[in-house]
């Protein structure tokens, strides 16, 4: 099995290539995940797909981990440089943020995101 850090890492590789189904191999089907853009959150890959495939077509995102840390509560905790641009390629949004994750049985079944000050 691997670890959280190793999931995490080809999580955000699948995410910024765009390859939603790589990204599904490390959810839950039931994932619970935050939707950012719009408010609120997501359930399900079903859900996930729609809110990716939105996002994509308004914005670049681009996520990499900096740090990842296993936490005591068992969450995994992971500072974030994101960038978004639009899709001419104006940058919106370079800065640092915080993702938690909850992993169970090798899968990522929640995700929240922390505002760095």
């Amino acid at each position: 099995m691997q670890s959280n850090a190793e999931i995490i890492t080809a999580v955000y590789a699948a995410f910024n290539r765009r390859d939603i189904d790589g990204v599904f191999a490390y959810m839950q089907s039931d994932v619970d995940w935050p939707n950012a853009m719009e408010g609120g959150r997501v359930h399900g890959l079903d859900e996930v797909r729609a809110y990716w495939t939105r996002q994509w077509n308004l914005l670049n995102p681009r996520v990499d981990p900096v740090s990842i840390c296993d936490q005591e509560d068992g969450s995994t905790l992971v500072d974030v440089h994101q960038v978004v641009r639009d899709l001419a390629g104006k940058l919106l949004v370079d800065h640092m943020v915080q993702h938690i994750y909850s992993i169970e049985n090798g899968l990522i079944a929640r995700m929240d995101i922390r505002e760095v000050e």
